[in-house]
């Protein structure tokens, strides 16, 4: 006995035949306009998000600057900044603005560094001490990963919807076939289930 052959046939949806059902047609368009909606709104999604990522960084950069401080105490007891191998030291620094203004602040310095030594810290305009501004370097990475989380995470939720939808018809299909089968059953007397 031969085993039997089954062409796989494409695009069947698409094509006209006696047995393809409304339902078959519409799932096919769902399908195609899901990765059309997919793709073009991942790649729109993910461009938005990079570009808000480097203009998030442009405003850091603009709201901070580079100050010069001066090491106020000496390490004592002081413990590393995170874990042993940091090298950078919790310490009460102060620093004199371009306009007159003293601040004192903590800052994490070199773990060498003395009191009375000139460190170089980051400020904001009220007198904060805050974290270095990214690179264009560390900018470009976040923007692409940012951007391709975003196209993903975009792209994902389109086509999650519309396996959703296409969920919804095959229930649908699958009631109006079983309501066929009864009607048909039923006709002649019979129960065939």
């Amino acid at each position: 006995m031969a085993a039997s052959q089954c062409r796989r046939v494409r695009l069947w949806r698409w094509r006209s035949n006696p047995l393809r059902r409304r339902s078959d047609l519409v799932e096919a368009w769902i399908v195609l306009a899901g990765w059309v909606f997919a793709l073009v709104g991942g790649l729109l999604v993910g461009l938005a998000t990079a570009d808000a990522v480097e203009a998030a960084a442009e405003r850091q950069r603009a709201q901070v600057h580079e100050v010069s401080a001066v090491r106020v105490e000496d390490d004592k007891d002081r413990v590393p900044a995170r874990a042993t191998t940091d090298y950078r030291m919790w310490a009460t620094v102060r620093w004199t603005e371009p306009d007159g203004s003293t601040y004192t602040d903590e800052a994490r310095v070199p773990s060498g560094t003395r009191a009375g030594s000139t460190v170089t810290v980051w400020a904001d305009a009220n007198g904060h001490i805050t974290a270095e501004p990214l690179t264009d370097g560390e900018t470009r990475l976040h923007a692409v990963a940012g951007g391709v989380l975003a196209a993903v995470g975009a792209g994902g939720a389109v086509l999650g919807a519309g396996w959703v939808v296409r969920l919804r018809l095959e229930q649908r299909r699958l009631a109006q076939w079983a309501a066929e089968w009864e009607r048909i059953d039923t006709r002649r007397g019979w129960r065939t289930g």
